[in-house]
């Protein structure tokens, strides 16, 4: 079982910067998965960006080159550095995590979401 937690969320101006924090507790391993996804009012929850120790991180289109997310092993932690915030995304951002078995089978985890909010 892992526990999930994000913090970091808060009300920043257009242009501005914040980094959320994905604490996960147990045991993650490099070939686990760290995920963050959002979910603006109205909107599907939608993917962000994914990391693993065992590829490059990966992002959505709408974020790349203003996110970027990395991971701290030794404390079973991901970061979301997010810059260059604009209005849209403005949304509650979930942590994900997926623990994957020697056998390939996957368990998720979530976590309860931080609130952005990026108006001026």
């Amino acid at each position: 079982q892992v526990q999930v937690v994000e913090s970091g969320g808060a009300w920043v101006q257009p242009g501005g910067s914040l980094r959320l924090t994905c604490a996960a507790s147990g045991a993650i391993s490099s070939r686990d998965v760290m995920e963050w996804y959002r979910q603006a009012p109205g909107k599907q929850r939608e993917y962000v960006a994914r990391i693993t120790g065992l590829a490059l991180p990966a992002y959505a289109d709408s974020v790349k080159g203003r996110f970027a997310i990395f991971r701290d092993g030794a404390k079973n932690t991901a970061y979301l550095q997010m810059n260059n915030l604009k209005p849209e995304d403005t949304a509650v951002y979930y942590c994900a995590v997926t623990l994957i078995n020697p056998g390939g089978n996957e368990s998720i985890y979530w976590g309860q979401g931080t609130q952005v909010t990026v108006s001026s």
